[in-house]
């Protein structure tokens, strides 16, 4: 389960760095599929930066929490950012845009990071122990012994 968790949560990560870059190297066409018609034009138009630029930090916040190690705070991270997705579903319909974009692009979203998160935020460790490391230690403990502590050879009595 823990494969699939982490699967999902860098599909959450690729796909912020994807829209981000999209809304960057192609912004009226990624415009097209986000469910607004039509799209501001002129100086209006700078709010593709914005859009890009935020899509592509939420990347980068999954991508940096990952690799601290913290599934729990990962789920956390995740989960916070469903409000992405519902603001951007909300503006869809608020604009102009139908409901079954709205719906079918960014509410899939909201699904996708919905069940992230949870099963993130749910995963336990051997034994019944809260995990809370990408590997998969229980408490972020590792298995490997600090060269600080003694082996169970060298004890003195």
């Amino acid at each position: 389960m823990r494969r699939l968790t982490t699967g999902l949560a860098v599909l959450c990560g690729l796909a912020g760095l994807f829209f981000g870059l999209n809304f960057l190297l192609n912004p009226h066409g990624a415009a097209s599929s986000f469910g607004i018609e039509p799209w501001p034009t002129g100086a209006a138009s700078g709010y593709f930066v914005v859009k890009a630029m935020r899509d592509i930090a939420y990347g980068l916040m999954i991508f940096a929490v990952f690799v601290t190690g913290s599934r729990r705070t990962l789920g956390w991270v995740i989960l916070a950012a469903v409000t992405i997705p519902l603001g951007d579903a909300a503006a869809v319909v608020t604009h102009g845009g139908s409901w079954a974009t709205a719906l079918a692009v960014h509410g899939s979203a909201v699904v996708l990071v919905v069940l992230t998160a949870t099963l993130l935020l749910r995963e336990t460790g051997a034994g019944g122990s809260g995990t809370d490391t990408v590997r998969g230690d229980a408490h972020g403990l590792s298995h490997r012994r600090d060269s600080s502590h003694r082996s169970e050879g060298s004890r003195r009595p």
